[in-house]
Protein backbone atom coordinates (compact mmCIF):
# COMPACT_ATOMS: atom_id res chain seq x y z
CA UNK A 1 0.00 0.00 0.00
CA UNK A 2 1.16 3.23 -1.43
CA UNK A 3 1.07 5.90 1.46
CA UNK A 4 -1.55 8.28 -1.57
CA UNK A 5 -3.76 5.09 -0.64
CA UNK A 6 -4.29 6.41 3.14
CA UNK A 7 -7.17 7.94 3.55
CA UNK A 8 -7.41 9.09 7.13
CA UNK A 9 -3.99 9.46 7.99
CA UNK A 10 -5.23 13.21 9.23
CA UNK A 11 -7.36 11.77 11.69
CA UNK A 12 -5.19 9.69 14.05
CA UNK A 13 -6.96 9.44 16.97
CA UNK A 14 -4.89 6.57 19.25
CA UNK A 15 -1.81 4.11 19.24
CA UNK A 16 -4.21 1.31 16.76
CA UNK A 17 -4.59 3.63 14.02
CA UNK A 18 -0.58 4.62 13.86
CA UNK A 19 0.01 0.43 13.83
CA UNK A 20 -2.44 -0.23 11.14
CA UNK A 21 -1.06 2.98 8.79
CA UNK A 22 2.76 1.20 9.73
CA UNK A 23 1.26 -2.00 8.97
CA UNK A 24 2.85 -3.21 6.16
CA UNK A 25 2.91 -6.92 4.93
CA UNK A 26 6.80 -7.51 4.04
CA UNK A 27 7.80 -10.92 4.68
CA UNK A 28 9.29 -11.84 0.84
CA UNK A 29 11.24 -8.78 0.38
CA UNK A 30 15.34 -8.48 0.92
CA UNK A 31 16.35 -6.19 3.45
CA UNK A 32 19.11 -3.91 2.16
CA UNK A 33 21.47 -4.47 5.68
CA UNK A 34 23.97 -2.28 4.51
CA UNK A 35 21.52 0.79 4.62
CA UNK A 36 20.15 2.46 7.52
CA UNK A 37 17.58 5.72 7.20
CA UNK A 38 17.98 9.03 9.26
CA UNK A 39 14.68 11.21 9.48
CA UNK A 40 14.57 14.31 10.91
CA UNK A 41 10.95 15.87 12.29
CA UNK A 42 10.55 18.98 14.01
CA UNK A 43 6.74 19.61 14.43
CA UNK A 44 5.32 17.64 11.62
CA UNK A 45 2.48 16.40 12.76
CA UNK A 46 1.63 13.40 10.91
CA UNK A 47 3.33 14.30 8.03
CA UNK A 48 6.11 12.08 9.73
CA UNK A 49 4.43 9.22 9.37
CA UNK A 50 3.92 9.42 5.50
CA UNK A 51 8.04 9.42 5.24
CA UNK A 52 7.92 6.42 8.00
CA UNK A 53 5.26 4.60 5.68
CA UNK A 54 7.30 5.56 2.26
CA UNK A 55 10.14 3.70 4.25
CA UNK A 56 8.13 0.29 5.30
CA UNK A 57 6.88 0.49 1.50
CA UNK A 58 10.19 0.43 0.30
CA UNK A 59 10.84 -3.03 -2.21
CA UNK A 60 14.64 -3.11 -0.26
CA UNK A 61 13.60 -2.18 3.37
CA UNK A 62 16.73 -0.40 5.86
CA UNK A 63 17.64 -1.84 8.21
CA UNK A 64 16.68 0.43 10.77
CA UNK A 65 15.31 4.00 10.66
CA UNK A 66 16.63 6.27 12.60
CA UNK A 67 13.88 9.30 13.60
CA UNK A 68 15.23 11.73 15.50
CA UNK A 69 13.08 14.77 16.86
CA UNK A 70 14.48 18.27 17.03
CA UNK A 71 12.87 19.55 19.97
CA UNK A 72 9.18 19.36 18.51
CA UNK A 73 6.66 21.83 20.36
CA UNK A 74 3.70 21.30 19.09
CA UNK A 75 1.77 19.25 20.82
CA UNK A 76 -0.05 16.88 18.18
CA UNK A 77 3.69 16.52 16.64
CA UNK A 78 4.48 14.98 20.68
CA UNK A 79 1.39 13.01 20.62
CA UNK A 80 2.08 11.32 17.37
CA UNK A 81 6.08 10.85 17.94
CA UNK A 82 5.40 9.24 21.30
CA UNK A 83 2.51 7.07 19.67
CA UNK A 84 5.44 5.98 17.10
CA UNK A 85 8.01 4.60 19.51
CA UNK A 86 5.43 2.44 21.90
CA UNK A 87 3.97 1.24 18.83
CA UNK A 88 4.95 -2.46 18.65
CA UNK A 89 5.43 -5.06 15.69
CA UNK A 90 6.63 -1.99 13.35
CA UNK A 91 8.06 -3.87 10.04
CA UNK A 92 11.41 -2.10 10.26
CA UNK A 93 12.81 -1.04 13.62
CA UNK A 94 12.96 2.14 14.87
CA UNK A 95 14.36 3.80 17.32
CA UNK A 96 13.60 7.49 18.22
CA UNK A 97 16.25 9.90 19.67
CA UNK A 98 14.61 13.63 20.80
CA UNK A 99 17.43 16.75 21.39
CA UNK A 100 16.61 19.94 21.91
CA UNK A 101 15.72 22.13 18.71
CA UNK A 102 19.06 22.65 17.17
CA UNK A 103 18.38 22.80 13.27
CA UNK A 104 18.42 20.31 10.53
CA UNK A 105 22.30 19.80 10.50
CA UNK A 106 22.32 18.96 14.02
CA UNK A 107 19.83 16.92 13.87
CA UNK A 108 20.96 14.74 10.81
CA UNK A 109 24.29 14.75 12.30
CA UNK A 110 22.42 13.04 15.62
CA UNK A 111 21.24 10.27 13.46
CA UNK A 112 23.66 9.49 11.27
CA UNK A 113 26.50 9.52 13.97
CA UNK A 114 24.22 6.38 16.16
CA UNK A 115 23.79 4.59 12.08
CA UNK A 116 25.81 1.09 12.04
CA UNK A 117 25.59 0.86 8.51
CA UNK A 118 28.16 1.78 5.53
CA UNK A 119 25.30 3.59 3.86
CA UNK A 120 23.11 6.27 5.40
CA UNK A 121 19.57 7.63 4.16
CA UNK A 122 19.24 10.86 5.14
CA UNK A 123 15.49 11.54 4.74
CA UNK A 124 13.40 15.10 5.81
CA UNK A 125 9.97 13.86 8.27
CA UNK A 126 7.99 16.38 5.78
CA UNK A 127 8.64 14.08 2.58
CA UNK A 128 8.77 10.68 1.23
CA UNK A 129 9.76 8.05 -1.06
CA UNK A 130 8.88 5.77 -3.77
CA UNK A 131 8.62 2.43 -3.44
CA UNK A 132 12.21 1.48 -5.01
CA UNK A 133 13.73 4.83 -3.85
CA UNK A 134 16.53 2.46 -1.75
CA UNK A 135 16.95 -0.37 -4.04
CA UNK A 136 17.49 1.57 -7.11
CA UNK A 137 20.08 4.49 -5.45
CA UNK A 138 21.96 2.47 -3.18
CA UNK A 139 22.74 0.00 -6.31
CA UNK A 140 24.24 2.93 -7.74
CA UNK A 141 26.37 3.52 -4.74
CA UNK A 142 27.66 -0.52 -4.51
CA UNK A 143 28.58 -0.07 -8.38
CA UNK A 144 30.80 3.29 -8.04
CA UNK A 145 33.60 3.04 -5.32
CA UNK A 146 34.06 6.61 -6.01
CA UNK A 147 30.45 7.71 -5.52
CA UNK A 148 30.05 9.49 -1.94
CA UNK A 149 26.35 9.78 -2.03
CA UNK A 150 23.37 9.18 -4.95
CA UNK A 151 19.97 10.35 -4.79
CA UNK A 152 17.29 10.78 -7.59
CA UNK A 153 14.80 13.28 -9.37
CA UNK A 154 11.98 14.68 -7.81
CA UNK A 155 8.24 14.91 -8.18
CA UNK A 156 7.26 17.94 -6.33
CA UNK A 157 3.54 18.09 -4.27
CA UNK A 158 1.27 20.15 -2.12
CA UNK A 159 1.56 23.84 -3.76
CA UNK A 160 3.76 22.92 -7.04
CA UNK A 161 3.54 19.34 -8.83
CA UNK A 162 6.36 19.13 -11.27
CA UNK A 163 9.46 17.00 -11.86
CA UNK A 164 12.63 18.26 -10.76
CA UNK A 165 16.08 16.91 -12.32
CA UNK A 166 19.25 17.43 -10.45
CA UNK A 167 22.06 16.17 -12.56
CA UNK A 168 24.64 15.06 -9.50
CA UNK A 169 28.22 15.28 -10.92
CA UNK A 170 32.06 16.29 -9.46
CA UNK A 171 32.46 18.98 -7.95
CA UNK A 172 33.14 21.48 -10.49
CA UNK A 173 29.08 20.77 -11.22
CA UNK A 174 28.22 21.49 -7.74
CA UNK A 175 30.41 24.93 -7.54
CA UNK A 176 27.88 26.91 -9.62
CA UNK A 177 24.26 25.09 -7.88
CA UNK A 178 23.34 22.70 -5.88
CA UNK A 179 23.22 19.34 -7.54
CA UNK A 180 21.26 16.88 -5.38
CA UNK A 181 18.45 16.52 -3.38
CA UNK A 182 18.70 16.82 0.39
CA UNK A 183 17.46 13.72 0.67
CA UNK A 184 19.82 10.90 -0.58
CA UNK A 185 21.89 8.62 0.59
CA UNK A 186 25.47 9.05 1.53
CA UNK A 187 29.04 6.92 2.67
CA UNK A 188 29.07 7.06 6.35
CA UNK A 189 32.65 6.62 5.74
CA UNK A 190 32.83 9.95 4.05
CA UNK A 191 30.24 11.42 6.22
CA UNK A 192 33.07 11.18 9.14
CA UNK A 193 35.81 12.17 6.82
CA UNK A 194 34.47 15.68 6.13
CA UNK A 195 32.96 16.29 9.83
CA UNK A 196 29.22 15.83 8.80
CA UNK A 197 26.97 18.78 8.23
CA UNK A 198 28.18 22.32 9.20
CA UNK A 199 25.52 23.25 12.16
CA UNK A 200 26.29 26.56 11.91
CA UNK A 201 24.35 26.95 8.88
CA UNK A 202 20.54 27.03 10.24
CA UNK A 203 19.58 30.03 6.99
CA UNK A 204 19.95 27.37 4.35
CA UNK A 205 22.29 25.49 2.21
CA UNK A 206 23.31 23.57 4.33
CA UNK A 207 23.09 20.36 2.06
CA UNK A 208 24.64 22.22 -0.89
CA UNK A 209 28.04 22.76 1.76
CA UNK A 210 28.04 19.81 2.63
CA UNK A 211 27.95 18.19 -0.72
CA UNK A 212 30.75 20.23 -1.47
CA UNK A 213 32.42 18.92 1.46
CA UNK A 214 32.26 15.25 0.41
CA UNK A 215 33.38 15.90 -3.35
CA UNK A 216 36.53 18.04 -1.46
CA UNK A 217 37.32 14.42 -0.07
CA UNK A 218 39.16 13.03 -3.09
CA UNK A 219 39.82 14.25 -6.66
CA UNK A 220 38.05 11.97 -8.58
CA UNK A 221 34.60 12.18 -5.93
CA UNK A 222 31.34 12.48 -7.41
CA UNK A 223 27.30 12.37 -6.96
CA UNK A 224 25.12 9.84 -9.18
CA UNK A 225 21.22 10.93 -9.58
CA UNK A 226 18.84 7.73 -10.57
CA UNK A 227 17.00 9.67 -13.75
CA UNK A 228 13.46 8.44 -12.17
CA UNK A 229 11.38 10.97 -9.86
CA UNK A 230 11.39 8.63 -6.88
CA UNK A 231 11.71 11.76 -4.03
CA UNK A 232 8.25 13.21 -2.68
CA UNK A 233 9.30 16.70 -1.99
CA UNK A 234 6.27 18.94 -0.28
CA UNK A 235 6.47 22.33 -1.31
CA UNK A 236 4.79 25.14 0.67
CA UNK A 237 5.59 29.18 0.51
CA UNK A 238 7.17 29.03 3.84
CA UNK A 239 9.49 26.06 3.45
CA UNK A 240 13.22 26.48 4.24
CA UNK A 241 14.16 26.08 0.40
CA UNK A 242 12.15 28.86 -0.31
CA UNK A 243 12.73 31.25 2.23
CA UNK A 244 16.67 30.64 1.66
CA UNK A 245 16.68 32.42 -1.55
CA UNK A 246 16.09 35.52 0.12
CA UNK A 247 19.58 35.19 2.15
CA UNK A 248 20.98 33.30 -1.37
CA UNK A 249 23.88 35.98 -2.00
CA UNK A 250 24.77 35.87 1.46
CA UNK A 251 24.63 32.39 1.73
CA UNK A 252 26.68 32.24 -1.05
CA UNK A 253 29.22 34.20 -0.12
CA UNK A 254 29.48 31.74 3.10
CA UNK A 255 30.12 29.11 0.71
CA UNK A 256 32.65 30.22 -1.49
CA UNK A 257 34.92 31.37 1.39
CA UNK A 258 34.56 28.27 3.17
CA UNK A 259 35.56 26.70 0.11
CA UNK A 260 37.24 29.05 -1.45
CA UNK A 261 40.41 26.42 -2.71
CA UNK A 262 37.72 24.75 -4.73
CA UNK A 263 36.40 27.94 -6.43
CA UNK A 264 39.86 28.68 -6.90
CA UNK A 265 41.24 25.93 -8.64
CA UNK A 266 37.75 26.04 -10.60
CA UNK A 267 37.15 29.86 -11.06
CA UNK A 268 36.60 28.79 -15.03
CA UNK A 269 33.80 26.28 -14.12
CA UNK A 270 32.37 27.74 -11.79
CA UNK A 271 31.75 31.35 -13.32
CA UNK A 272 31.03 29.58 -16.71
CA UNK A 273 28.21 27.51 -14.62
CA UNK A 274 26.95 30.36 -13.12
CA UNK A 275 26.68 32.29 -16.70
CA UNK A 276 25.16 29.43 -18.37
CA UNK A 277 22.43 29.33 -15.85
CA UNK A 278 21.60 32.83 -16.65
CA UNK A 279 21.45 32.45 -20.02
CA UNK A 280 18.85 29.58 -19.97
CA UNK A 281 16.96 31.96 -17.35
CA UNK A 282 17.63 34.96 -19.80
CA UNK A 283 16.17 33.12 -22.84
CA UNK A 284 12.89 31.47 -20.57
CA UNK A 285 12.25 35.21 -19.53
CA UNK A 286 12.59 36.45 -23.09
CA UNK A 287 10.53 33.64 -24.87
CA UNK A 288 7.60 34.45 -22.27
CA UNK A 289 7.76 38.13 -23.03
CA UNK A 290 7.23 37.19 -26.36
CA UNK A 291 4.48 34.98 -26.12
CA UNK A 292 2.74 37.85 -24.07
CA UNK A 293 3.12 40.13 -26.83
CA UNK A 294 2.03 37.90 -29.33
CA UNK A 295 -1.24 37.29 -27.68
CA UNK A 296 -1.65 41.08 -27.80
CA UNK A 297 -1.65 41.73 -23.71
CA UNK A 298 0.91 44.19 -22.22
CA UNK A 299 3.44 42.73 -20.30
CA UNK A 300 3.90 43.52 -16.77
CA UNK A 301 5.91 46.87 -15.11
CA UNK A 302 9.19 45.07 -14.31
CA UNK A 303 9.15 43.75 -18.00
CA UNK A 304 8.85 47.01 -19.51
CA UNK A 305 11.01 48.89 -17.39
CA UNK A 306 13.91 46.39 -18.67
CA UNK A 307 12.70 47.20 -22.23
CA UNK A 308 12.89 51.39 -21.41
CA UNK A 309 16.28 50.55 -19.56
CA UNK A 310 17.93 46.83 -20.36
CA UNK A 311 20.70 45.63 -18.43
CA UNK A 312 24.15 45.99 -20.36
CA UNK A 313 27.07 43.16 -20.38
CA UNK A 314 24.84 40.17 -19.55
CA UNK A 315 23.14 40.03 -22.68
CA UNK A 316 19.83 41.80 -21.46
CA UNK A 317 20.51 44.74 -24.31
CA UNK A 318 20.89 41.81 -26.63
CA UNK A 319 17.68 40.24 -25.25
CA UNK A 320 15.80 43.60 -25.49
CA UNK A 321 16.90 43.80 -29.52
CA UNK A 322 15.83 40.51 -29.95
CA UNK A 323 11.74 41.07 -28.53
CA UNK A 324 12.03 44.86 -30.45
CA UNK A 325 12.46 43.13 -33.33
CA UNK A 326 9.99 40.70 -32.89
CA UNK A 327 7.16 43.18 -32.13
CA UNK A 328 7.52 46.09 -34.27
CA UNK A 329 4.78 47.90 -32.22
CA UNK A 330 7.29 47.76 -29.13
CA UNK A 331 6.27 47.96 -25.69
Amino acid sequence: MHINDIKDIDNIKDIKDINDILKIHNDDRHIAKDVEAVVTSFNQGSMILEAIHSLCCQTTPPAKIILVDDGSTDAESVRILNAIQSSPGLPVPLTVLRRPNGGVSAARNTGIRQAQTSLTLVLDGDDRLEPSYIEEVSHLLRNHPSMVAASSRMHTFGILDATVCPCGGGITAFLARNCCPATHILRHEIWEQCGGYDESMQSGFEDWDFFLSMLETSPDTFIGIVEKPLIDYRTAPASSNVTSMEKRLDLMRFLIQKHIDSYRNHVTEALLGIESISISRLYGWESEILRTLASGQKPCSLSGEFMAHPSYGDGGMAAAVRIASSNPRRT
